[in-house]
């Protein structure tokens, strides 16, 4: 065997909690001011939403309106006080305390973003990374992906059955290539072992959660080829202490932020340096991913690799990336390599932050095009509907091999 895992947590959870509220607030304040600049890092604890960070913008936001986003943000995600769990058991919305800790951001950044030309420089020093892979039609790693699928159903589940079920889940997929070769081949063989953890009303015994469970596994998607049910050669564990009722920031705290890898490639290609939850679209931790996991996938789909890892670095102010890097992880097409791929990124694509916000509309977050607190609730890249995952520049990459 030789076996990877990745993990997904629900928008349920604490940390996704705080990565939601963040991003809520990003959506309402470029709506009301496409060119404000937003830091907002969000603490959840026990029944306290701490909100901190810098904002500089025009538009009007009160401490009430702040305390408004993130009480809905939470009512969303499915802690609306309708569940059958009791206020000591999970959040209840009607708890929840707003505590509003904003600055303005320093004009000491403020002079190298905003230029006198027009140009946006990068909003911070940093590197990122962008990945993709043949693995999976959303050209992602397999272990996150179907991690995600399940994730994605039991989730939807427990918003519509909150007598059963709560929304702090979190699952892990083990997928097992049988040898390094086809690993690094991107050919994964079976899927080894499945992890749920789901809260359920104290009222159910464990073996009926465990059915439950169970069945919405096997109705997630999973590929039959890797997956089947009727064979029972996958091992799984669903709330392996035998209790999960206690749940939410009640019985963990969230913090913007510490979900990086369950938000990017599992753990599949590095990540970069900062959080994208929080930030407008100057930051390039943000901006920057969105960019280099575009070039990525285009670059895959373009079959002139199996994988490519694209590495951004950005210095405070200035708006041309420091450097760029392809590294197709030895599976370039025989006639090209991973210098000709660097060359050409660099020579084609601006990639200054400017140039990202036009090519993906960052600055318009609209329910049409794409929302941050949803990006930030589903995950930063491998969902086919995001601006970011667009294959549209398939053509110029494969003009490379003519």
């Amino acid at each position: 065997m030789y076996l990877f895992t990745s993990e997904v947590v629900s928008p349920g959870h604490p940390d996704k909690c705080a990565d939601i509220i963040a991003d809520s607030i990003v959506d309402k304040i470029l709506q009301s001011d496409p060119n404000a600049r937003v830091a907002s890092e969000v603490f959840v604890a026990g029944k306290h939403v701490i909100i901190g960070g810098e904002v500089n913008t025009k538009a009007a936001f009160s401490k009430k309106d702040y305390e408004d986003i993130a009480k809905n943000a939470l009512k969303k995600i499915g802690y609306d006080g309708k569940s059958a769990f009791t206020k000591e058991q999970c959040l209840h919305p009607d708890d929840v305390k707003v505590q509003v800790l904003l600055n303005h951001q320093s004009p000491d950044i403020n002079q190298g973003v905003d230029q006198e030309d027009g140009e946006i420089g990068a909003g911070d020093q940093g590197i990122m990374f962008g990945f993709a892979s043949n693995e999976t039609k959303e050209f992602m790693p397999a272990a996150i992906t179907y991690a995600r699928a399940i994730c994605d159903r039991v989730y939807n589940y427990a918003l519509l059955h909150k007598d059963e079920l709560g929304v702090d889940i979190k699952t892990q997929v083990t997928v097992d290539y049988e040898h390094k070769n086809n690993f690094e081949e991107g050919k994964p063989k079976h899927i080894h072992a499945i992890v749920v953890s789901a809260p359920s009303v104290e009222s159910m015994p464990i073996v009926k959660v465990r059915e439950l469970i169970k069945q919405l596994i096997d109705d997630s998607g999973l590929p039959k080829e890797l997956y089947d049910p009727s064979k029972k050669s996958t091992i799984i564990h669903i709330n392996p202490t035998g209790r999960y009722v206690n749940h939410s920031s009640l019985h963990d705290s969230g913090l913007t932020g510490r979900k990086l890898i369950v938000d990017s490639f599992g753990g599949y290609s590095p990540i970069g340096g900062g959080a994208q939850s929080s930030k407008d679209y100057t930051k390039v931790d943000r901006s920057g991913l969105y960019a280099a996991r575009w070039i990525a996938k285009n670059i895959v789909a373009s079959g002139l690799a199996a994988k490519c890892i694209v590495q951004l670095s950005y210095a405070i102010g200035i708006a041309h990336p420091i450097s760029v890097c392809v590294d197709t992880m030895g599976t370039f097409n025989p006639k090209i390599d991973d210098d000709i791929l660097s060359d050409f990124v660099s020579a084609n694509f601006p990639l200054t932050p400017k140039w990202i916000t036009k090519q993906f509309s960052l600055d318009k977050p609209a329910k049409d095009n794409f929302l941050y607190a949803d990006v930030a609730a589903r995950g930063q890249v491998g969902q086919a509907d995001y601006p970011w995952e667009k294959l549209d520049a398939i053509e110029l990459f494969a003009s490379i091999l003519k």
